[in-house]
């Protein structure tokens, strides 16, 4: 599984947006599409790529790891804003599917305040108040998914969208 959240850019750099001086990490404009799809058609193409690692709690890629498909013929890139790259990777061939997850709303955000937490990605109150914006906002951003390209489905049929695409595909994300 690609991490596509490894690929939102560094806190200073200039081009992120700013709402009143804050930088806005909602927005696909936070995010390196550029990079994450060369980094997928790398993956799709040769089978391997260093990818970074990004530090939510410091705003910055901290460093690269290698990640490997090996022999599968299918990898799964996930992320906030995986839609934002679906026709171009659809353009290039690396793409099998597209999904955008339809979770309980409820469920997503204790799912999300719980990890982060855990993960002391930010402070507990920003978490909360950040939480509870993206609980309002869901419905907008399946709404932006699908209609960036991406299929609106829940879990199971997601997984059963992949069983079916894993009949001798090359690698595809």
């Amino acid at each position: 599984m690609l991490c596509l959240d490894d690929f939102y850019k560094d806190g200073d750099d200039p081009t992120l947006p700013r709402e009143n001086g804050v930088v806005d990490w909602e927005s696909p404009r936070s995010w390196d599409a550029a990079a994450a799809v060369a980094t997928i058609t790398h993956l799709a193409r040769e089978g391997r790529a260093d990818v970074p690692v990004y530090a939510i709690g410091e705003d910055r890629r901290v460093t690269t790891r290698p990640f490997e498909v090996a022999d599968s013929p299918l990898f799964v890139a996930e992320g906030i804003f995986a839609a934002e790259i679906v026709e171009e990777c659809r353009r290039r061939g690396v793409l099998a599917g597209a999904y955008a997850l339809r979770r309980p709303r409820g469920a997503t955000f204790v799912r999300r305040l719980a990890r982060d937490l855990a993960e002391q990605r930010k402070a507990p109150g920003l978490l909360v108040r950040r939480g509870l914006t993206l609980l309002r906002a869901e419905p907008a951003v399946l709404r932006r998914q699908t209609g960036l390209g991406a299929e609106a489905a829940r879990a199971g049929e997601v997984l059963r969208g992949v069983a079916g695409l894993l009949a001798g595909h090359p690698h595809r994300s």
